[in-house]
């Protein structure tokens, strides 16, 4: 039995129900990750659906609407069982806005993309979504990304204009702070988007009481920090060209190090309960504080499976206890 899966959760002032992981089609995407395959992606999403994960995470930037058609293309006649999430404001086809990276596109074309959240941008991103995701609407629309140039009440005053019209059911946001939610006097906004994982657990402080508080749902995303949480990576891994992970400080010499060190000593957990380290990673994160789903990648079918798997049990209190004990000895330079 899917222990885990049997917690769904519905996300606050929505009559939205999510699955306790979520699929992150970022990967699938290609761009920012050195490539990926189609087919990998159609199957992946597959065994995600059949396996109790129906909630699917993409964004439009995510190989420049690559995701999201893929995303498109897998939900065909299954439209009924899953829940879309994607996103608005990362523009590479727009020069407006605050710039954010020189990138190119999975074809090599280069590109400068930008955050810009107007609400003639935020309209016009949400039909090419819809296209491209081939649905009537979509579940969850969040802004990807603040930027400097757009009032909140105008993003807000946007994303209530398209749930008054049927295009979304909710609207979030993502990597976005307490004075932004804040600033949401009439609960327009439903979650927040953010990073979160057992070596960056600052959303604690002040983020997590406050969405707590104020009935805001949290979406928590790179939980398996880029891969490292996984295990897989040991020091001194050469990463391939087009890859963003090599140059993430808590990839770099002393860190890393230190934190295969602290995987190593949760080796009885993994015996316990005959599981992979990113199963044990992925269930301790479900059970954190204030967090509604989490964030999990797969590039094939086969990862999906493994991370599907983290479902099938339930870390007990002793067992956050050590890893949690762990965590506090746990020092980084960052």
């Amino acid at each position: 039995m899917n222990v885990l899966e049997q917690q769904g959760v519905i996300l606050p002032n929505t009559d939205i129900e999510v699955s306790p992981i979520t699929y992150g089609a970022f990967a699938i995407g290609g761009w920012f990750w050195g490539g990926a395959s189609k087919a990998d992606g159609l199957e992946a999403i597959d065994t995600a659906i059949a396996n109790g994960i129906t909630t699917i995470d993409t964004a439009p930037i995510y190989g420049m609407g690559a995701s999201e058609s893929i995303v498109g293309e897998a939900i065909q006649g299954k439209r009924h069982q899953v829940q879309i999430l994607t996103k608005f404001g990362m523009r590479w086809d727009l020069a407006k806005g605050d710039f954010f990276i020189d990138s190119e596109q999975n074809d090599g074309t280069p590109v400068k993309i930008y955050k810009y959240n107007g609400r003639d941008s935020i309209i016009a991103e949400c039909e090419a979504s819809l296209r491209r995701l081939n649905t009537d609407y979509i579940d969850l629309y969040q802004m990807h990304w603040p930027e400097s140039v757009t009032p909140m009440d105008e993003i807000l005053e946007a994303l209530s204009e398209l749930k008054q019209a049927g295009k979304i059911r909710a609207a979030g946001l993502c990597n976005s702070g307490v004075d932004l939610l804040k600033a949401d006097t009439n609960g327009v906004i439903a979650t927040n988007q953010v990073a979160y994982s057992m070596v960056n657990r600052s959303i604690e402080d002040e983020l997590v009481p406050y969405c707590k508080d104020h009935q805001v749902g949290i979406l928590a995303h790179t939980i398996l920090h880029k891969g490292l949480l996984t295990g897989k990576i040991r020091p001194g891994h050469q990463f391939g060209e087009g890859d963003h992970r090599a140059n993430n400080p808590m990839f770099k010499a002393g860190n890393h190090e230190k934190i295969v060190g602290f995987l190593d000593a949760l080796h009885p957990l993994k015996e316990k309960w005959n599981c992979t380290l990113s199963q044990l990673v992925i269930n301790w994160t479900i059970q954190q504080p204030g967090i509604t789903s989490v964030l999990v990648g797969a590039r094939d079918k086969h990862q999906m499976k493994d991370n599907a798997r983290a479902l099938e049990f339930k870390l007990d209190a002793e067992d956050i206890e050590l890893i949690d004990g762990l965590l506090d000895g746990l020092k980084l330079e960052l």
